[in-house]
C-alpha cells in the first residue's frame, strides 16, 4: 500500500469508527500536493462503497481564519449526498466525534464549471442560492490541525444542510449578497453573528476559487453541483442534547434548520 493509500486510510477507519488520531504530519512528512492526493484516495474510497459526490466547500474563507492559520489560499473539500441532511431534518450526532456548525451561503451550478472560462463566464454557471449549515468535524485529537491535515481530511467536511433555492439573478436584483447578516441560533438563542461579507468579502468569489482549485486538484464541477462558498461566523459546538435545534438565518434570503437526533 503505498503512503497516500495508507493515510487516506487512517483518515477512513477514523472516521467511520468515529475515533479521532494524532494528526498525519506528527509522523509523516505531507505537503499540500500529497494532502489533497490523501483527499482525493479517501474519497474515492467512499465512492467505492457507494457514496455519492455531490459538490464541494471552500474552506478558510473567512481572512481572520486564513491569518490565524497563517494560510493565503483557500482550501477546497469535497461533498457527498450521503453526508446531506434535507432542511428541518435530523442529525444523527453519534456519527461524528467533536462536531461543530456554520452558517454558510450555498450555490447551485446550472452549468459546468469551466475553469478556462472569464470570471463573469464562470459566475454564470451559478442557477440558485441558498442559505446553508455546515458539520465540520475533524478527525484529529484535539481538533488540531496543520494545513495539510485538514487538507487530506478532507476539510474536515462531515455534514450540510442546504434551504430553498433562490434563483440567483432574481435574489440579486433585490439584495446585495455581499453585504447580508448571518445569524447562527441554538435552541433559539442567539450563538454567532456575522455577514455574508465574511465569505471572501462576498460569496460569489468562491466560484473563481472553486473553479481554480477543482482545476488543480482533479475535482469536476459539473452542473447540479452544489457548492458551499464558506463559513459567514466563527463555528459552534453542535449540540449534544437530543431534539435541539440548530437554525442559521440570512437576513433577506431565508433560513435553514436542523435538529439533533442520536445524542443523550
Amino acid at each position: 500500500m503505498s503512503d497516500i493509500a495508507e493515510l487516506a486510510d487512517r483518515l477512513d477507519r477514523a472516521r467511520t469508527g468515529r475515533a479521532p488520531i494524532v494528526q498525519l504530519t506528527a509522523g509523516t512528512e505531507v505537503d499540500l500536493e500529497s494532502a489533497y492526493l490523501v483527499q482525493r484516495e479517501g474519497i474515492a474510497l467512499r465512492v467505492g462503497r457507494g457514496e455519492r459526490v455531490v459538490g464541494v466547500k471552500l474552506g478558510f474563507t473567512s481572512k481572520a481564519k486564513a491569518e490565524q492559520m497563517g494560510v493565503s489560499d483557500v482550501i477546497l473539500g469535497v461533498m457527498t449526498a450521503q453526508t446531506q441532511t434535507e432542511d428541518g431534518g435530523e442529525i444523527d450526532r453519534s456519527r461524528f466525534i467533536h462536531p461543530r456548525v456554520e452558517p454558510e451561503i450555498a450555490l447551485l451550478l446550472g452549468a459546468d464549471l469551466d475553469p478556462a472560462a472569464p470570471a463573469d463566464e464562470q459566475l454564470a454557471a451559478v442557477a440558485q442560492v441558498a442559505p446553508a449549515l455546515e458539520i465540520i468535524d475533524s478527525r484529529y485529537r484535539d481538533f488540531r490541525f496543520s494545513l495539510a491535515d485538514v487538507v487530506a481530511d478532507n476539510t474536515s467536511a462531515a455534514g450540510f444542510v442546504v434551504g430553498e433555492w433562490r434563483d440567483l439573478a432574481t435574489v440579486l436584483s433585490d439584495l446585495d449578497l455581499a453585504d447580508l447578516e448571518v445569524t447562527l441560533e441554538i435552541d433559539g438563542e442567539v450563538a454567532e453573528t456575522g455577514s455574508t461579507g465574511d465569505i471572501l468579502g462576498d460569496p460569489l468569489r468562491a466560484v473563481a476559487a472553486v473553479a481554480r482549485l477543482a482545476s488543480q486538484h482533479g475535482v469536476p464541477a459539473p452542473a447540479g453541483s452544489i457548492i458551499l462558498a464558506g463559513a459567514a461566523t466563527a463555528a459552534a459546538p453542535l449540540p449534544d442534547r437530543a431534539g435541539a435545534q440548530v437554525v442559521a438565518t440570512v437576513a433577506g434570503l431565508g433560513s435553514v434548520s436542523c435538529t439533533i437526533g442520536g445524542a443523550r
